[in-house]
């Protein structure tokens, strides 16, 4: 029988049965999440969403755009990042380096922790891409770092809490030898350094609850929600069990919806951020996103603006975070 002939149910039943095919035989894409989150049930901390916005501000609306190409923003919004950990009594340290002719440096910084020595590593990169602001991408990300840095502080972890600040994730660095999370990941494993956890903050501010406005790659949309108002847990495969781990922890009570998902490298978006070059070394590592270009029509343009953001939910997140970064430094 010729697939024009078909009734339109079969059609349908065929095309679908062959998504669920491919996917099943892609070993998944989604990593089920024992535990969605809900969309509300938290109450937004204000002062918590106010000190956001500042850091927001101060690196996409005061500074600006911040790349190797406007060394003096990006050595500002460095100085801001190191600022800010002395004033909560961290000892940062800059780890300079140079790129393509450029200086640059990653930053980081360390709470102690007394128990196991593998580290949790809290990443976010703090440059922007040519011609735009940055917001979203990644000035909400390193703004969750910084008040995770306050936040964690209070209480002292199980595991050592590390920060990094990372310099050149976007183009024309984007995954290259000079990228900065390659360069520090490469120091970590020269260093001998021990890593629990890696935890990439990626694109984390802008949302939307408009039926329609998410997207996603290739065969996806038949499997996750068309409203871009939940926050997602991303991995390759490989760390399908440190997905999981995270949305239990990080899930319940939230105040967000949560998704995940775990899959081969090659699928777009898998390893669009600073976890991929933790992977590369042997490291475990996942990204936290609101999934940016497929949900942000400002990505990487000159509207990603502070503006833009929705800094209440981005508060819940950084609090949710919070409580599952101590659960997981207190692992055995």
């Amino acid at each position: 029988m010729r697939w024009s002939s078909w009734p339109v149910w079969k059609r349908r039943v065929a095309v679908y049965g062959g998504l669920l095919a491919a996917y099943l035989a892609l070993g998944g894409w989604m990593a089920w999440c024992p535990d969605h989150g809900s969309a509300g049930g938290r109450t937004v901390d204000t002062e918590l969403s106010t000190r956001l916005r500042g850091h927001v501000e101060r690196l996409a609306g005061e500074i600006g755009e911040r790349n190797v190409f406007k060394p003096g923003s990006l050595d500002r919004a460095a100085t801001c990042i190191v600022a800010f950990w002395r004033e909560l009594g961290l000892k940062p340290v800059e780890l300079e380096y140079r790129a393509a002719g450029f200086a640059c440096k990653n930053l980081e910084c360390e709470l102690p922790g007394s128990g196991p020595k593998g580290a949790i590593v809290v990443g976010a990169h703090y440059d922007s891409v040519s011609g735009c602001p940055g917001a979203d991408d990644n000035a909400s990300g390193v703004a969750a770092m910084l008040e995770l840095g306050r936040l964690l502080a209070r209480r002292p972890p199980g595991r050592p809490i590390r920060f990094v600040a990372f310099a050149n994730e976007e183009p024309p660095f984007f995954q290259t030898e000079s990228m900065g999370s390659r360069v520090y990941a490469k120091l970590a494993r020269t260093r001998g350094d021990s890593i629990h956890a890696m935890l990439s903050l990626e694109a984390i501010g802008f949302y939307a609850d408009r039926k329609g406005s998410q997207d996603y790659p290739p065969l996806l949309k038949p499997f996750y929600p068309s409203t871009g108002n939940f926050i997602a847990v991303v991995g390759e495969l490989s760390q399908r069990k440190r997905v999981h781990r995270l949305v239990e922890l990080l899930a319940p009570q939230l105040g967000l919806p949560v998704e995940c998902a775990a899959t081969f490298g090659f699928f777009p978006g898998v390893t669009w951020s600073d976890h991929a070059s933790f992977t590369a070394e042997g490291f475990p590592g996942v990204m936290v996103t609101d999934t940016a270009p497929y949900r942000n029509p400002n990505y990487h343009t000159a509207g990603d603006l502070p503006s833009t953001l929705d800094y209440d939910r981005l508060a819940l997140l950084t609090a949710g975070l919070a409580r599952a970064i101590l659960a997981l430094a207190g692992e055995p």
